[in-house]
């Protein structure tokens, strides 16, 4: 039964970290069920087509405890669905471990805890989703945190070097935790890289790793 100490749960594993700038470290991933978007490009249909397993935080922790030297990432779906994701959070940097959440941008990221770095994924035009972009979010993101646009066509790559240059954010942050990442299939890597090369923006080329890594595998990766 779930409790305000338990989540719904996709999957646990570890695997290789395969985006932001934390990519090729090894990382302990925590995949929460559901999400409240529906982006077109989505490759986690799963977490909100599935049934998801209730587990416990201790029990989550528990799992994290078993790979104690590796990064935390707490993904879905969408984490902060749940309210419990925010606990959990807490209780992983109390752990002294190094955790990241990755959420669609759609929620107040606010209740997270200071030191956990947040990626923060802003929904371009193609994804079918832009609307739902929380942008308030850009004013409560720390030094240490990331932006990410997930791009399928030249279209969204011109509508994030608008969002660049309209938003003071970005003017401030690390250029390596700014990430331009394409859509598999949709946008080619050499496309964006000529693009990017060209107008020179802010903004860090990010490639799946881990499906270079696992291209035939669409979980536990």
């Amino acid at each position: 039964m779930k409790n305000n100490f338990s989540l719904t749960v996709s999957e646990l594993f570890f695997s290789i970290q395969g985006e932001s700038s934390y990519a090729g470290l090894p990382c302990v991933f925590i995949r929460l069920h559901g999400c409240n978007l529906r982006c077109s490009y989505c490759d986690a249909r799963y977490t909100y087509e599935e049934p998801g397993g209730v587990k416990s935080i201790h029990e989550i922790t528990k799992f994290a405890s078993h790979y104690p030297g590796a990064l935390v990432e707490i993904t879905g779906g969408e984490p902060l669905l749940q309210p419990a994701s925010i606990l959990l959070a807490g209780k992983l940097v109390q752990a002294g471990r190094t955790v990241l959440v990755e959420t669609n941008g759609s929620l107040d990221i606010s209740p997270l805890p200071p030191e956990v770095i947040t990626i923060l994924d802003v929904k371009c035009p193609d994804s079918g989703m832009s609307q739902h972009v929380h942008w308030d979010n850009l004013k409560k993101l720390g030094p240490q945190d990331e932006i990410k646009f997930v791009l399928s066509s030249r279209a969204d790559y011109d509508w994030a070097l608008q969002r660049l240059d309209q938003h003071s954010t970005f003017a401030d942050m690390d250029p390596g935790k700014v990430l331009f990442s394409p859509v598999t299939g949709r946008l080619s890597p050499e496309l964006l890289a000529q693009w990017m090369l060209t107008d020179q923006p802010s903004a860090r080329l990010q490639l799946q790793l881990h499906k270079q890594i696992w291209p035939d595998c669409q979980r536990g990766v």
